[in-house]
């Protein structure tokens, strides 16, 4: 499998979870060209490697646009869809809107550890932080999410 065929395979994969990051598809969209493109040069073939390097490469830029503090949030008046059924829909909104409620970087760690399915070192390692200071963001933003009663205390522990 080449190059080509990685984006056109996880490209979707990867976009949505710059979407969850970004709030904004043509953010999104430039996150995960920007990120390919630091990372082309490494594809191997390896493909289960390679994106896990590429989301890596991915996080570390939005955290690093975050410190520049060279682009701003903006709302979104339509969330990209990605199943059918409006139960899907209706879950996918409030979930994008509890995520809007915390600042960036806990909003990257959550997205890491519970939408990524990250271990708490691991989401230290993607955005280049201490691991006592990801489990801090990982806390924080539970806390807001449960505070705002946008999650409930059983749906994430």
């Amino acid at each position: 499998m080449g190059f080509d065929e990685f984006v056109t395979g996880r490209g979707e994969r990867l976009l949505r979870a710059a979407w969850l990051l970004t709030g904004d598809r043509h953010r999104a969209e430039d996150l995960v060209q920007t990120a390919l493109t630091k990372c082309y040069a490494r594809y191997d073939g390896d493909d289960d490697r390679y994106e896990a390097y590429v989301r890596t490469t991915m996080y570390r830029t939005y955290v690093s646009w975050w410190r520049r503090r060279s682009w701003h949030e903006l709302p979104v008046e339509r969330l990209p869809e990605t199943g059918s059924g409006d139960d899907a829909r209706e879950v996918r909104v409030d979930v994008a809107r509890a995520l809007w409620t915390l600042n960036r970087v806990q909003r990257a760690a959550v997205t890491l550890r519970y939408f990524d399915d990250l271990s708490v070192s691991q989401v230290a390692e993607a955005l280049g932080i201490p691991l006592g200071t990801a489990k801090s963001h990982i806390h924080r933003g539970l806390t807001a999410l449960r505070e705002c009663g946008l999650i409930e205390e059983e749906t994430i522990p």
